[in-house]
């Protein structure tokens, strides 16, 4: 824990004090651009007391640090820090919030999920160590002493020594997202390697689950449960198909899967043909192009993130194992055709080839004969251009020809996955040319997944994705994809630099639909998590009257009240104030007086303050002031059977009856479910260890459709899950024992990152063409360098 405080306070420190630079000259700017003398007096006295104050702020900010780091074994201390003179909500007065008028706690929870969003699988891994530090269950992300979360409280705890006011914190909260968090993913790795150092849980590792291998021809046998994919993911059907693979899971000793990160992949891989998501449902594991480690993390970012990472191999290297694939490919060819003398052809240089390209433009997006123009038929114009030209036939030269080949085939398996009926085809034509022109003279295109010509590529091409629905395509996106393809089709010749800079601004965009589809997201979660604990706290109502009715005798009528009207009474109770409260205590005080009124145990006369009391709470979840009295009085009279007014019982049962429970949408009944199978065991379970944001493709129909959905939250507890599309909408919820049951039939599957883009999908369906030519298991090795 020393070398780790010591180690986070450094690197804290060091941000902030950027942070603290870079908010004065914000306060500077701000106050030189004012246009009112009194605001720019107003921001030039907040820059004067921040630099008055500012030297406290680093020290404040380390002691809430040490003080979080020391309270990891005491959860309510944790829980306390950065909230002191914190105030218990108040339901009395409510009003509308004006979305200019954000508070501190809301810009600090939306950073604070932001990062836990991109630091998903670290946060995973950290909060796993820090429960053995603690001698307690993993932490989550909320309870982490170093989680954004935490961090952010800190912050806001620290900054009331700067003496500034609501306006000027906002801005240094903002500041701190953008200096001192923006490292958030790097710190937390190496918060964990630091700790697997030292000896916390150091073969943790986030690896593939081996599971029980389907029998392929084995009988089927009846399914006694039919379960539905996600609300929005179309009919039920489908599936059965695909090769069988691997789930991932957190593991203790790294497994015969997949080895610990800090030891070389040298497991094999298999070839497959298909391009369909990264996780199929059981069996054994295959390794992909990308090697074991980077095959077992799932897929989190949003739709055209990039995801930043070393690709670890050598791009010259890389790319002459490729060229081996393709001679592989036409030797076997070769051999097939009838033997031909060849006829002397002038080989065209690479420049040469270029000037030619120059000549056809990316404008027109079909061939001679009307349908769409492949790279096959750009290839013929330039062979057909070089006769008329040189007289004679002409050809490419090897890497010339490997280019187009390649290019060739990653067109022909995006075009797959693309639907016909979107913009992104016509795009996806007008960049054909540009992406020669780049294949040709940088093959770093084929090999390393960061190319901004290859993102470019792969956003356009995502636009456009089987998987989206017609609603899950952002106008806007459209807009920005199409003025990137035209800065790069009226710039690619004379910059080189174009699909750089259509790249960037591209990607700007990108971020900015990713924040608000994360925003909208985390209003559905905030939903959701509030029905668990509306959930949990109706379980827990119901437990304390079992409890205190235990095996006792009540009066039907009365059970039935206690079971509906005090449960509610109870649930609200525990929902404002706590299980640690007065207010719960005294309501589990007048659950037992009134199972003691009920059963006749109660001696003397009726209690006229517990009538009173169950009255006023009755009314404050909903009941008319009349009925509240009525059910009163049947809680605290003990009226047998035998002597109650059949008509009045009759008349407030159909009353209670007729009115809603709280939170009665939580209570649709769950159909009885067959136990699990081992399959569905195996995925059940290893649900539970994916990290929030995952995403899922599911099968719509026995033709293979899929749709891809995000697993934006679960709850450990409910069993609920919550989906989302990709614009952050809520698509609906269901249980993980359903999903499970859904990735053992193969109607659901994980997306992992080696095949969350749909580029490196397509890439990975070509190599798997190219290895089938080159005797298909031979160096599999060495395909892992590949960038696919």
């Amino acid at each position: 824990m020393e070398h780790l405080l010591s180690f986070v306070s450094d690197e804290m420190a060091r941000h902030l004090s950027q942070m603290l630079n870079e908010a004065e000259q914000q306060l500077f700017r701000l106050a030189d651009h004012a246009r009112n003398p009194g605001i720019q007096a107003g921001h030039m006295e907040t820059l004067r007391t921040l630099r008055l104050n500012r030297a406290d702020l680093v020290p404040r900010y380390l002691i809430g640090l040490e003080a979080a780091l020391a309270s990891v074994r005491d959860p309510k201390l944790s829980q306390k820090i950065g909230t002191t003179g914190s105030k218990p909500p108040s339901f009395r007065n409510l009003s509308l919030v004006d979305d200019d008028s954000m508070d501190e706690e809301s810009v600090l929870r939306d950073i604070a999920l932001r990062h836990e969003s991109r630091a998903s699988l670290p946060l995973h891994l950290l909060g796993q160590r820090m429960g053995v530090l603690a001698g307690a269950p993993a932490f989550d992300a909320e309870r982490l002493p170093v989680g954004p979360q935490m961090l952010g409280r800190i912050l806001r705890e620290a900054t009331n020594a700067l003496q500034i006011g609501l306006e000027a914190r906002l801005l240094l909260f903002r500041t701190f997202d953008r200096v001192v968090m923006v490292h958030y993913t790097h710190l937390a790795e190496t918060m964990n390697a630091l700790l697997e150092r030292d000896g916390i849980l150091p073969s943790l590792a986030y690896v593939p689950l081996r599971l029980r291998p389907t029998v392929q021809n084995a009988k089927p046998q009846p399914r006694k449960e039919k379960v539905a994919p996600p609300p929005g993911t179309g009919g039920g059907g489908g599936g059965g198909g695909g090769s069988a693979g691997d789930g991932s899971s957190f593991a203790l000793g790294g497994g015969d899967e997949v080895p610990h990160p800090s030891a070389p992949a040298t497991q094999a891989s298999e070839s497959e043909g298909d391009t369909g998501a990264a996780q199929p449902r059981v069996g054994g594991a295959r390794n992909r192009v990308m090697g074991a480690r980077e095959q077992a993390r799932p897929h989190t970012a949003w739709m055209g993130e990039s995801e930043d990472g070393d690709p670890g191999y050598d791009e010259a290297q890389a790319f002459a194992l490729l060229q081996q694939l393709l001679s592989g490919r036409r030797d076997l060819i070769g051999k097939l055709r009838p033997g031909r003398p060849e006829r002397a052809r002038q080989e065209l240089t690479t420049p040469d080839l270029l000037r030619a390209l120059d000549s056809i433009g990316p404008t027109p997006a079909t061939s001679p004969t009307g349908s769409p123009r492949s790279l096959l038929d750009i290839k013929q114009t330039l062979l057909a251009q070089s006769r008329q030209v040189h007289g004679k036939g002409a050809a490419f030269s090897r890497e010339d020809n490997d280019a187009f080949e390649l290019l060739g085939m990653l067109y022909s398996q995006i075009e797959r996955e693309v639907r016909r009926d979107t913009p992104a085809v016509g795009l996806l034509g007008r960049l054909q040319v540009p992406l020669l022109r780049v294949a040709l003279q940088d093959r770093a295109f084929f090999v390393r997944q960061q190319h901004p010509a290859r993102q470019l590529l792969n956003a356009v091409a995502e636009s456009g994705a089987t998987w989206l629905g017609d609603e899950e395509v952002d106008p806007q996106l459209v807009h920005s994809l199409r003025s990137a393809v035209e800065h790069v089709v009226q710039n690619f010749r004379e910059d080189p630099q174009a699909f750089e800079t259509a790249n960037r601004e591209l990607q700007g965009s990108l971020q900015q639909l990713a924040r608000k589809a994360e925003v909208t997201e985390r209003r559905h979660v905030e939903a959701a998590r509030g029905k668990e604990k509306l959930e949990l706290a109706k379980r827990r109502s119901t437990e304390v009257i079992e409890a205190s009715v235990r095996d006792q005798r009540l009066p039907k009528f009365v059970r039935a009240l206690l079971n509906q009207a005090w449960a509610d009474v109870l649930t609200l109770s525990l929902l404002r104030h706590g299980e640690d409260s007065e207010e719960w205590q005294r309501q589990l005080e007048a659950t037992r007086h009134i199972v003691a009124a009920t059963t006749g145990k109660a001696t003397g006369e009726t209690d006229p303050q517990l009538t009173q009391q169950i009255e006023s709470s009755l009314v404050q979840v909903g009941y008319h002031i009349d009925e509240a009295a009525a059910i009163a009085r049947r809680l605290t009279t003990g009226i047998a059977e035998d002597e109650d007014d059949p008509a009045s019982r009759t008349e407030l049962a159909m009353k209670l009856k007729a009115r809603a429970r709280l939170g009665e949408d939580s209570d649709t009944p769950k159909p009885k479910l067959p136990p699990r199978t081992p399959d569905e065991q195996a995925a059940y379970e290893h649900l539970r260890t994916l990290p929030f944001g995952t995403w899922f493709e599911f099968n719509t129909n026995q033709q293979g459709d899929k749709v891809r959905r995000r697993l934006s939250w679960f709850s450990p507890v409910t069993d609920n899950a919550l989906f989302v599309n990709q614009r952050g909408q809520r698509l609906g919820e269901q249980s993980l024992d359903s999903l499970a049951r859904m990735i053992a039939i193969g109607q659901a599957y994980i997306v992992t990152a080696d095949k969350g883009r749909l580029v490196d999908r397509a890439w990975q369906a070509a190599l798997s063409a190219l290895r089938s030519f080159a005797g298909g298991g031979k160096d599999k090795e060495k395909d892992k360098e590949v960038g696919a």
